[in-house]
């Protein structure tokens, strides 16, 4: 049995899996806030109360807003900030008792759709989280690509492409700079983009909801959305050339996506035709806690 945890700002969840990816056992609790210890004992509890459902042990693998860091073993990279700077594999195992595997929640995203979701099959799998930021996660030959640094496929803070006149030097990012693709194509960059004078327009669902009916701001700006997606899609294309590109997140579930951004993408792309697939998670939401039980290995 495997067992995948998803720590998340608001809330952490677990999925039992066999073998053969039959969901056994599901549950989620709030995610303490400003507390390090209080996380770690929510993971335990969820461990626990997963063996005690399904009478079995399983291994333990877990995606995080973040990732461990290669020089020092702790973690760097977190939007939740408690995380950082603490040695959170050798913590849990030490609370578990066994080995824990830990990955960054969008390379979590990319395996599991790689593993037995859309990209199933596919030599190079990208996987997008498209929703309150932005996250990249590629996965080869069913093995996620972590990077000498661990931060192989974090799109979400490159700089924008092709970026026009009114794109420079873009919104101000969390990171420290501007203009990274995740202000621009994130659920807030979209409502912002919007609204740039007051800076918090329309949220991105409203967004939709009005474009759908008419409103020409509203198309207005999705057409711009998706004129960047396309010109930061087709960036990873010219560099990795994925066999497939999947995407979730909740901007995800914007359906012209797949049928606008492929062809504006080719402006863009160093070649002469792209025939990549642009497709949605198979598993949605629950595609970072199934990737993070597919951390361990059959």
């Amino acid at each position: 049995m495997r067992l995948g945890i998803d720590l998340g700002g608001t809330k952490t969840e677990i999925i039992a899996l066999s073998d053969r990816g039959e969901e056994l056992f599901r549950e989620r609790k709030p995610t303490p806030r400003g507390n390090y210890g209080d996380i770690l004992d929510t993971i335990r509890d969820l461990v626990r109360l997963a063996e005690q459902a399904t009478d079995e042990k399983g291994s333990v693998g877990i995606g995080i807003p973040g990732t461990i860091s290669p020089k020092t073993d702790l973690v760097k990279n977190a939007n939740t900030t408690e995380l950082i700077g603490h040695p959170m594999r050798t913590d849990l195992e030490l609370r578990l008792g066994r080995p824990v595997r830990i990955a960054n929640d969008a390379n979590c995203f990319a395996l599991s759709e790689a593993t037995d979701g859309a990209g199933a099959g596919k030599p190079v799998v990208f996987g997008v989280i498209l929703g309150t930021g932005v996250g990249g996660g590629i996965v080869v030959n069913g093995h996620v690509l972590t990077g000498a640094n661990a931060i192989a496929g974090e799109w979400g803070h490159t700089p924008l492409p092709w970026a026009n006149q009114n794109e420079q030097p873009g919104p101000d990012c969390y990171c420290g700079r501007k203009g990274c693709v995740e202000t621009f194509l994130s659920g807030p960059g979209m409502s912002k983009s919007h609204d740039p004078i007051s800076g918090s327009g329309p949220t991105a669902k409203e967004i939709v909801a009005l474009a759908e009916e008419g409103d020409a701001a509203a198309l207005r700006t999705l057409a711009t959305f998706e004129r960047r997606l396309a010109k930061a899609f087709a960036n990873i294309i010219n560099i990795l050339d994925p066999d497939i590109i999947v995407c979730g997140g909740g901007v995800s579930n914007l359906e012209r996506l797949y049928k606008n951004v492929p062809v504006l993408w080719q402006e863009y792309s160093f070649s002469d035709s792209i025939d990549t697939p642009l497709v949605k998670a198979k598993y949605g939401d629950s595609s970072g806690v199934r990737g993070a039980a597919w951390l361990w290995p059959e």
